[in-house]
């Protein structure tokens, strides 16, 4: 049976086949219908989950920076505290450092003053003797180059 009295070949389809075509569509139709809201949902859901995931970090990150700052005041303080008690410790410790470098001048400038004074006598002494012993060797080499005796005279040096 075909829909239309007249041969035009393909384009004349048979009611069965129609019908069953329409059947067909209507379902493919409903199935569209019934899809196309869940694909809306699902990419809104795709497009927001960035946005959400934004959101989330912007709170953690927020949150980070309060707990940094609470956990940043102490540890300032306890910078400061161990400043100061460093600076305590090397004004401590300086105190018998300066002390000991006092001592070892004072001891430094004793050691100096007996050896110049241990110098300034030996010097006086070995100067007597020289003098003692220059004009001998004078008066020894006076009597070679002159071939006779010459006496050593001691003359105290002014």
């Amino acid at each position: 049976m075909s829909l239309l009295p007249v041969d035009i070949g393909p384009l004349n389809p048979p009611v069965p086949e129609l019908a069953v075509a329409a059947v067909l569509f209507a379902l493919v139709l409903l199935f569209c219908a019934w899809l196309t809201p869940r694909v809306r949902r699902v990419r809104a859901e795709r497009a927001a989950a960035p946005h959400g995931v934004e959101a989330r970090a912007e709170a953690v990150r927020r949150e980070a920076e309060t707990e940094r700052a609470r956990v940043a005041a102490p540890l300032a303080e306890a910078r400061h505290d161990a400043a100061r008690v460093r600076l305590r410790a090397l004004e401590e410790g300086a105190a018998p450092v300066a002390e000991v470098r006092a001592e070892a001048r004072r001891e430094y400038a004793t050691i100096v003053t007996r050896g110049q004074t241990r110098i300034a006598t030996d010097r006086a002494r070995a100067e007597a003797e020289l003098r003692v012993q220059v004009s001998e060797l004078a008066s020894n080499l006076a009597s070679r180059i002159l071939g006779e005796q010459v006496e050593a005279k001691a003359e105290p040096r002014l």
